[in-house]
Formats: C-alpha cells, sequence, structure tokens
C-alpha cells in the first residue's frame, strides 16, 4: 500500500499500520512516519486504517481511522429510485462517470437528459411579454398639448 519504503526498524519504538481487519501489518515503520496510502489498489466501499503505535518504554497507543474509497465511477440512474413500485416495463437511463484520465470526453447529447420545467417557459413568456410591453410603450410619441 505506501509508496515509500519502510525505514529501519529499531524494537523499541515502532508504528505498526493495519488495513480492515487484517491481523498482518502492511507496513512498520520506526516515528516519524510520512506514508502515501495507494487507494486505487482498495475495492470501494468502507475500510479502516488501524495505527499501533509502541513506545520505546513498551506503552502501546492504538488509533482506529474509518475511511470510505471512491475510486470507482459516479453512477446516476433515472427512472427508478429506492422503494419505488413499479409495473409493466420501466425505462432506464443509467450513466457512468469516472475520473480516468486516458479516456476522451466527447458530449454527444445531456448527460442526464431532463424537460425543461414549465415555470422557466412561463417565467421566458413573462419576461418577453414585458419586454414587448415596454417597448411599445417607449415607442409611442406623447401627442404634444394645445
Amino acid at each position: 500500500m505506501p509508496t515509500t519504503a519502510p525505514l529501519s526498524v529499531s524494537e523499541d519504538q515502532q508504528v505498526l499500520l493495519f488495513l480492515d481487519d487484517n491481523p498482518v501489518p502492511f507496513a512498520r515503520y520506526a516515528p516519524p512516519v510520512k506514508i502515501d496510502l495507494d487507494t486505487t489498489r482498495l475495492v470501494d466501499g468502507p475500510h479502516s486504517l488501524r495505527v499501533v503505535a509502541r513506545s520505546s518504554s513498551g506503552v502501546e497507543g492504538i488509533q482506529n481511522i474509518a475511511f470510505i474509497v471512491r475510486n470507482g465511477p459516479a453512477i446516476t440512474v433515472l427512472g427508478l429510485q429506492n422503494d419505488d413500485i413499479v409495473s409493466d416495463v420501466v425505462p432506464l437511463t443509467v450513466t457512468a462517470y469516472g475520473s480516468e484520465r486516458t479516456d476522451s470526453f466527447v458530449i454527444k447529447a445531456s448527460e442526464t437528459p431532463q424537460i425543461i420545467p414549465a415555470w422557466v417557459w412561463a417565467t421566458l413568456l413573462a419576461f418577453v411579454g414585458w419586454g414587448a410591453y415596454y417597448l411599445i410603450t417607449s415607442l409611442v410619441m406623447p401627442v404634444p398639448a394645445t
């Protein structure tokens, strides 16, 4: 997992790193330690990192850190939600886009096709109507008083 090589570990002070429930540490270092945890080798989902530190006097300290790995593509499903009651044929639109840097991304259509809401059309129509009214009233010349 780590991208740095372990330092020479003295038996009196050491830091052990465990991933999930594995009883065997994936790294053993002398403190202080700085590592890069490569999460691309982990499956998506919840994980835990357990850090065990032993002092030169033999006292042990433990810290558990829970984290969630999300390296896979983001998945969006339109047409079906949790606990929906369905019948007949259910049309689904599934989009899954990841953070791959090797693929070219060309937009051919809307990623999440949806209709334009009615309130947008009503607002647009009201704005155009007001604009026409303003234009007509500003172009009409007032009749001079005699």
